[in-house]
């Protein structure tokens, strides 16, 4: 008998389904800020998509990906070095990605029962109650 996925997991498969076209374009502005071709509006417009990608992880309960998404947003508002912003956020799209094949993973998974949906008592444990 096939298990299916939970309806949270059928959420979060939803949204998870949408973040390849922004990784592409993240890495992307990414690429142009390494060329020194990315002015604001292309730096603005990656860091409202990383905030996007927070907020939809953080409300999905996708906790490492929240975090990476906005450990790459502080990183790209940051001021300072250009080499340092540009390889700072490449090392952090590369862990936002294997990030996100976890997440894919455990929402692709179907739960197993666990132990506390077995009934209780003696019974539940795999014999009958002996005196």
């Amino acid at each position: 008998m096939a298990q299916k996925l939970s309806p949270r997991q059928l959420q979060q498969l939803g949204f998870l389904e949408s973040l390849p076209m922004k990784f592409g374009t993240i890495a992307r502005v990414i690429d142009l800020m390494a060329s020194l071709q990315a002015d604001d509006v292309h730096i603005r417009q990656m860091c409202r998509q990383l905030d996007e990608i927070k907020a939809g992880a953080a409300q999905m309960s996708l906790p490492s990906l929240a975090d990476t998404a906005g450990h790459m947003v502080t990183l790209a508002r940051r001021t300072g070095s250009q080499q340092m912003r540009v390889r700072g956020l490449r090392e952090l799209l590369g862990s936002l990605k294997i990030n996100y094949d976890g997440a894919v993973r455990s929402a692709s998974t179907p739960a197993r029962k666990s132990e506390t949906d077995l009934p209780a008592g003696p019974e539940g444990e795999g014999g009958a109650a002996t005196s």
